[in-house]
């Protein structure tokens, strides 16, 4: 049974920074998809980035990309979002998924397959 489970979320200042963890158990996952996707009350569940198993390349949303940096720990089996410069327009619960396929496309959500429980981070003006 592999489960995810989200932390680092929390209360930040506009500018500020927050790193998420989301740690795996049941699998090791240095070798699957990753990613991290969020969600405000009310709209579709949106992607942020993703980081391949195999290659460890990296992708981010235009929103994300020079701010946000997805990476991950082997050792620890733990994918992070390291987020810098956060806005008001951040704020969210935020999701890792895991994709067991490594399915080319890394945007869509139907794609991954298993899913943590979300963590709120709220971005203060």
């Amino acid at each position: 049974q592999v489960q995810l489970v989200e932390s680092g979320g929390g209360l930040v200042q506009a500018g500020g920074s927050l790193r998420l963890s989301c740690q795996a158990s049941g699998r090791t996952v240095s070798s699957d998809k990753q990613a991290w996707f969020r969600q405000v009350p009310g709209k579709e569940r949106e992607w942020v980035a993703a980081i391949r198993g195999s290659s460890g390349s990296t992708y981010y949303t235009n929103s994300a990309r020079g701010r946000f940096s997805i990476f991950r720990d082997s050792a620890s089996n733990t994918v992070y979002l390291q987020m810098n410069s956060l806005k008001p327009e951040d704020t969210a619960v935020y999701y890792c998924a895991l994709d067991l396929h490594n399915t080319f496309e890394v945007s869509r959500a139907g794609t991954y397959d298993y899913w943590g429980q979300g963590t709120q981070v709220t971005v203060s003006s």
